[in-house]
């Protein structure tokens, strides 16, 4: 099952129900079941969801529709997998790498629109 996700910073929930062929009340559901799912909200309260978010929805999606998990069995391999990054304490990033990595995050998204103001 591939998707083509556009690429923005924040997508509406409509937007993802249509990008995952799902209804907006299956993802709100999908929110109460799995902790890794929470779009930020905006100050009209309105959800938004960023790429990780959609990557995490097609992920949900693909277990329960397309692998035959339960809700219990998905939640279960999702929160094995993010722990196989960080093992130990040791393994965690540190700080100091998370906010290096925001920063080359940051500029390439400078640059990015930067490239898209000159082409305008």
């Amino acid at each position: 099952m591939t998707v083509e996700i556009p690429d923005k910073l924040y997508f509406k929930i409509g937007e993802v129900a249509a990008l995952l062929k799902v209804k907006t009340h299956v993802l709100r559901y999908w929110e109460t079941e799995f902790s890794v799912l929470q779009p930020v909200k905006s100050r009209a309260n309105q959800r938004l969801y960023r790429r990780k978010d959609v990557e995490t929805a097609l992920l949900i999606k693909d277990l329960l529709y397309r692998q035959g998990f339960t809700i219990a069995g998905a939640r279960k391999k999702i929160s094995s997998e993010m722990n196989v990054s960080y093992r130990s304490e040791s393994d965690m990033p540190t700080a100091e790498q998370v906010l290096k990595k925001v920063k080359t995050d940051l500029l390439r998204i400078q640059q990015r629109l930067r490239g898209n103001s000159l082409s305008e």
